[in-house]
């Protein structure tokens, strides 16, 4: 199975490097300073699970794409897709198959009318990772796993074949029967978790430590969790109770990233994970009231984005 990774960051970085480490075909779609730094110094990977160093990691320009590819695993930024697509479109044809590892739903529909839905899976992936300053691949936890899987219930034979084809390649691997349900609560998690640290810009642990932060952070929980029920994807008991403890544990040092990238002065996904949950809201009287939470640290997140952009490009840029 011929792979096309777009994007070598931190998603595309480690589980690309972790399928090349385990010999498959993979190649990686990039911009040509990072295709430069690749050819140059490798793709550096450092994690709980062994560190790697893999050396010269076939890379491609867009324009130099001639051949399609059977699996394009997306990893860009929501706010690179519209980029991404125009990139890696000649890498696709009639037979090849699109896994997206982006958060959110928005991407599903704006692939959807570039590719046509039969060519689009639902996917997901845990992990915490990032890319420092000298472009090595930065694995912050145990955790790394990939789910895929048909946007209708099932396992197909096409997803059977992609986990044969990417599994054993050092980290694990998850073909799911209800992949949207599991999106959708990836979404509510995250939602919830950057709504909260980067309103208060600070650590779960130290919110649910300050007066009434635990009340709040499980208010914009229940909100993103109404949202997703109202779409008909109630979250499922086992996820409550997990994420409930996750997004209040006492002393816990858990950042949503975005926060991180606020922190660097970096774009950040506002639109495509708060912004898009929100215009999903099914007209409740919250949709344009102080009440809500959820859309106070939408505002937070605008007005972030709003001052950067002034500072980037002066006043102009904001009219």
């Amino acid at each position: 199975m011929r792979i096309l990774v777009v994007g070598a960051g931190a998603i595309g970085g480690y589980f690309g490097g972790r399928l090349l480490q385990a010999g498959r075909d993979v190649t990686f779609l990039v911009r040509p300073k990072r295709a430069a730094q690749l050819a140059n110094f490798g793709l550096t990977i450092r994690s709980p699970h062994g560190d790697v160093i893999l050396e010269r990691p076939p890379t491609v320009l867009s324009e130099n794409i001639h051949q399609p590819f059977d699996l394009v695993l997306l990893c860009c930024k929501a706010y690179d897709l519209e980029g991404a697509i125009i990139a890696f479109a000649p890498a696709v044809a009639t037979e090849t198959v699109i896994l997206p590892l982006l958060n959110g739903m928005r991407h599903l529909d704006v692939l959807d009318a570039r590719f046509g839905r039969p060519q689009v899976l639902g996917g997901k992936c845990l992990i915490s990772v990032t890319v420092d300053e000298k472009g090595t691949v930065v694995h912050l936890s145990p955790v790394h796993a990939l789910s895929f899987g048909e946007r209708e219930v099932g396992i197909s034979a096409r997803a059977r074949g992609i986990a044969s084809s990417i599994g054993g390649a050092l980290f694990d691997v998850d073909p799911s029967l209800h992949i949207i349900q599991e999106m959708w609560e990836k979404w509510v998690l995250l939602s919830a978790l950057a709504a909260s640290t980067c309103l208060m810009r600070a650590s779960i642990g130290i919110i649910v430590a300050s007066p009434s932060g635990r009340d709040v952070v499980l208010n914009i929980f229940s909100e993103c969790c109404a949202i997703a029920e109202a779409a008909g994807y109630a979250p499922r008991g086992a996820f409550l109770e997990q994420a409930r403890a996750s997004l209040t544990a006492s002393g816990s040092p858990l950042t949503a990233s975005m926060l991180r990238d606020i922190e660097r002065h970096a774009p950040i996904e506002a639109e495509h994970i708060i912004g898009d949950l929100l215009r999903r809201r099914s007209g409740d009287d919250l949709d344009h009231s102080n009440r809500s939470a959820l859309r106070i640290a939408y505002i937070h997140m605008k007005a972030y984005e709003l001052r950067r952009a002034e500072i980037l490009n002066g006043p102009a840029s904001n009219k």
